[in-house]
C-alpha cells in the first residue's frame, strides 16, 4: 500500500471564503466517522498481527494518530479511494521499544488517550502526555485513570505525563465498575484495557454511542466476546490475545447531520451517501419539527431531504445529551440554522461547559442570540451579513460554514485547520452541490 499525500497537507490550508445565497442540489457521499476509526485504530495494539480498517475518513486526526501509532512501533501504510475522500489502513504493532505517547502529537488530539488501555494490557505498561484538542471544556481523564487503577495498575502523573504499570508478568484484573457519569473516551478506554484482561469486565452506566457499539464489534471480530452491544451495561471477557481482522467503519452521523443543517438553512434539494438511519434519528426529529421533509432508501442506505426556500422554518427548542439523544457535536451547526428560524429557539448546552465559543463569531455576522450560562436564546430570522470570522474548534469551524450559506455576501472563515481534524474535503463536498466556496492558502 500506498501513502497518500492527501494526509500530508495539515495546517497548509488557513481560510475559507463562502459566497452566501445558493441552494443545495446534488448528492453528497458520506466519509467514516472519525471518532469511531480512531479507537478502533488504537484497538491494533492489542495484537501483533494485522489489522485492516475500510472507510476511514480522509482528516487531519486520522494521519496524528497514525504518528502516534508509529511512535509505538506500529507498522502503519494506507491506500485512498479514487474520490480521496476515504483510506484503507494496514496496522502492525510489534513490541514498541518505548512505550511513550508524547506531548507534540498528543497535544493536538484528545483521543491520543486512548493508545492508555491497550498499552497496559499487552504490555503492562504505559506513558501518555495529558491530551489537547478542542478548548470547549474541561473532559478529564480521571474516569480513564481510575479504571485502569481499580483493574491494578499503578498511576503516577509526572511531568505532565500519566505514567502507568503493572507489576513484572502481572495482568490486568477484570472489574466490576461503573461510570459515575457517561463518557465516551472512558468507556472506549476502558473496553480496550478489559480486552486483554484476566477474567470478565462489567462496564455500568457505559456509553451508548454507534462509535461504542462499532469498536465493540470490531473487538469481537479480533476474538474478544463481549456482551451488551447498544446498551450501557458490557460484559467483556477477558482473552490472552487477540487477532487480527478485516472490519469496515460505520459512516459518519456527525457529517450527515452538519449537511442536514446545510440543506436546512439554504433550501434545496439533497441526496447523502451511506447513511444508518437509526444513527440520525434524533437529527431527523428535530429538523422535521423545523420544516425539512425526508425519506430514505433503505436498501441503497441513502437519506433525500428537501425544504423549498421560500418555507417558513420553525423554531425548536434542543438540549444536547448523550446518544441517542441530540449530539453536543451538531449544536453549532443547529444554531447557524436556528438565526433563520421565524421565532425564538433555545439550546440548552449540558455536556461542554465551554461550547458556546461560537456564538460571538454569528454574532458577528449578524445573529441575534442572548446566552445565560448554559442557555442559548436565537431570535430569528435575522439578516447575515458576511464578514471575517473565526473558528475556535472542530464544530464551530462547521457551525460558521453553515451561516455563511446563508449570509448576503462573502464570509470569511479563518482557523479552519479545525474543519480539516473532522471533515473530510467539506469544501468540495459543498462545491459538488452548487456551494460557491473556495479555500485560500
Amino acid at each position: 500500500m500506498g501513502t497518500n499525500s492527501v494526509l500530508h497537507t495539515e495546517l497548509i490550508v488557513d481560510k475559507i471564503t463562502i459566497r452566501g445565497g445558493s441552494h443545495l442540489d446534488g448528492s453528497i457521499e458520506i466519509s467514516g466517522a472519525k471518532n469511531a476509526a480512531l479507537p478502533c485504530m488504537a484497538a491494533c495494539l492489542l495484537t501483533d498481527e494485522t489489522l485492516i480498517l475500510r472507510n476511514l475518513p480522509a482528516v487531519v486526526d486520522i494521519r496524528t494518530m497514525e504518528k502516534v501509532l508509529g511512535t509505538l512501533g506500529t507498522h502503519v501504510s494506507h491506500e485512498t479511494t479514487p474520490s480521496l475522500l476515504s483510506i484503507t489502513q494496514s496496522l502492525t504493532c510489534n513490541e514498541p521499544s518505548e512505550y511513550k505517547a508524547p506531548y507534540e502529537l498528543v497535544k493536538t488530539m484528545r483521543a491520543s488517550i486512548l493508545v492508555l488501555g491497550p498499552l497496559l494490557t499487552r504490555f503492562g505498561k504505559a506513558s501518555i502526555s495529558f491530551p489537547g484538542g478542542c478548548s470547549i471544556g474541561a473532559r478529564p481523564i480521571d474516569l480513564h485513570l481510575e479504571v485502569m487503577s481499580k483493574m491494578g495498575a499503578s498511576i503516577d502523573i509526572h511531568h505532565g505525563y500519566v505514567e502507568a504499570s503493572l507489576p513484572s508478568g502481572k495482568r490486568l484484573k477484570g472489574i466490576d465498575h461503573t461510570f459515575p457519569y457517561i463518557s465516551v473516551g472512558a468507556t472506549e478506554n476502558s473496553l480496550l484495557a478489559a480486552a486483554l484482561a484476566d477474567g470478565k469486565t462489567i462496564l455500568r452506566n457505559a456509553a451508548k454511542e454507534p462509535e461504542i457499539s462499532d469498536l465493540i464489534s470490531l473487538l469481537i471480530s479480533m476474538g474478544i466476546p463481549i456482551e451488551g452491544l447498544g446498551t450501557s451495561t458490557l460484559a467483556i471477557e477477558g482473552q490472552r490475545q487477540a487477532h487480527g481482522t478485516h472490519y469496515t467503519i460505520i459512516p459518519d452521523r456527525i457529517e450527515v447531520g452538519t449537511f442536514i443543517c446545510a440543506l436546512a438553512i439554504t433550501g434545496g434539494s439533497l441526496c447523502l451517501q451511506g447513511v444508518v438511519l437509526e444513527h440520525v434519528s434524533s437529527l431527523l426529529e428535530v429538523i422535521e419539527r423545523s420544516g425539512c421533509k425526508y425519506r430514505y432508501d433503505v436498501t441503497k442506505k441513502v437519506l433525500h431531504l428537501e425544504r423549498s426556500p421560500s418555507d417558513r422554518l420553525e423554531p425548536i427548542n434542543i438540549s444536547t445529551a448523550p446518544y441517542p439523544d441530540f449530539p453536543t457535536d451538531l449544536q453549532a451547526q443547529f444554531m447557524a440554522v436556528l438565526t433563520q428560524a421565524d421565532g425564538t429557539s433555545t439550546i440548552i448546552e449540558n455536556i461542554f461547559e465551554n461550547r458556546f465559543q461560537h456564538v460571538m463569531e454569528l454574532q458577528r455576522l449578524g445573529a441575534s442570540i442572548d446566552m445565560d450560562g448554559r442557555t442559548a436564546r436565537i431570535h430569528g430570522p435575522t439578516l447575515l451579513s458576511g464578514t471575517t470570522v473565526m473558528a475556535s474548534d472542530l464544530r464551530a469551524s462547521a457551525g460558521l460554514v453553515i451561516a455563511g450559506l446563508a449570509a448576503e455576501g462573502t464570509t470569511t472563515i479563518e482557523r479552519i485547520y479545525h474543519l480539516d481534524r473532522g471533515y473530510a474535503h467539506l469544501d468540495h463536498k459543498l462545491r459538488s452541490v452548487g456551494v460557491e466556496i473556495e479555500r485560500i492558502k
